[in-house]
């Protein structure tokens, strides 16, 4: 089975290309996601999208951004985290704060999220040291925290709510069942697999640890509470009624930004949106619609402004004081890669 599975990715790789069928299942996303929304929002009233604006309390607006606020503290940590896996813990938490939430605000409004980011991040380190390679490092640690924490959420997420699911997977709820419980064992599995001995992945200079046993939990815990603020900032931004569970919700909302995610759509703009339109049909669509663009609001683009902000004042800073970029000595010419996160006495308040 293994050896047929190999085959068939050595006959796409030969003659296809995996980067081709990447492209592909984007534009596909994309081109379905349009066609969706075309059918959705032809009759949509905007009067109606404008009251429901004017109707939202502002106690939910403000309790939004707080959790809005809460995901990308969150988001700082996947760095912080990444720093110590590759063995680069001399990088203090306000350069990791300062490079995860400038990347993650950039790259989530340009889109194509590895490379924004990634370049928004090699700017920063670079003049703390790291090499280009050392920063690739930190983006695939940071990718994979945020993948660990997806599974974990549609696992346990669609194992209690396998209804949840149907309207975007258009599955049966037992099958969803099956599929949860599938992706909690293949996330046992993989937990399993870096407990047991230290496990590395890519070769030569590329060469990645990957994070033992406990260090991945610590992942998961990770990427579990930066869905969870995303979530209820959304689950904030809902109409009253009718009542849908917080559970559901999360569902819905991961399912959605995975897919925004697999179009590399800036913000997965109009993928996310029709995702969540409909999973979410029980809800009035003016009202709903009125949410997603508020969510959109505190979530993509205020967190941009801001970053643009930081970003743009910082480099005028230095160029004014005609004062180079900040360098950090490392601690030792060829540090191993590690793959504990070792205690470090950071102020993160």
């Amino acid at each position: 089975m293994l050896k047929s599975l190999r085959a068939v990715a050595r006959f796409f790789q030969s003659n296809i290309g995996w980067q081709r069928i990447g492209v592909l299942l984007s534009l596909t996303v994309i081109a379905v996601a349009a066609v969706v929304l075309f059918h959705m929002l032809r009759d949509l009233n905007v009067d109606e999208v404008v009251a429901a604006l004017k109707a939202t309390e502002w106690r939910h607006i403000a309790a939004a951004a707080l959790f809005v606020a809460g995901g990308y503290f969150t988001l700082t940590f996947y760095d912080w985290f990444a720093l110590r896996t590759i063995g680069r813990s001399e990088i203090p938490y306000r350069i990791a704060a300062l490079s995860g939430f400038t990347s993650y605000s950039v790259g989530h409004n340009i889109g194509a999220t590895v490379f924004t980011g990634g370049a928004v991040r090699y700017r920063i380190y670079s003049a703390y040291g790291l090499s280009a390679i050392e920063v690739a490092k930190i983006c695939f640690i940071a990718g994979l925290t945020f993948w660990l924490g997806n599974a974990t959420v549609l696992g346990l997420g669609i194992l209690f709510e396998p209804h949840a699911a149907a309207p975007i997977d258009h599955l049966p709820p037992w099958l969803n069942r099956v599929t949860a419980i599938l992706i909690l064992m293949a996330l046992a599995s993989y937990v399993g697999w870096v407990w047991s001995a230290p496990r590395e992945i890519g070769q030569r200079e590329w060469k990645v640890k990957l994070p033992n046993g406990p260090s991945t939990l610590v992942q998961i815990i990770i990427g579990l509470f930066d869905l969870g603020f995303c979530a209820l900032a959304m689950y904030m931004l809902l109409p009253d009624d009718p009542h849908i569970g917080f559970i559901t919700l999360l569902v819905v909302f991961v399912s959605a930004t995975m897919l925004g995610f697999a179009s590399h759509a800036p913000g997965g703009l109009g993928v996310f949106d029709a995702a969540m339109l409909v999973a979410l049909w029980e809800f009035d669509k003016e009202d709903l619609v009125a949410g997603l663009l508020l969510f959109r609001l505190l979530y993509y683009l205020a967190p941009f402004v801001i970053a643009l902000t930081i970003l743009g004042a910082r480099e005028v800073f230095y160029m004014r004081s005609n004062k180079p970029l900040p360098k950090l000595e490392r601690v030792t010419a060829a540090a191993p890669l590690r793959s504990e996160i070792e205690p470090e006495r950071t102020d993160v308040g």
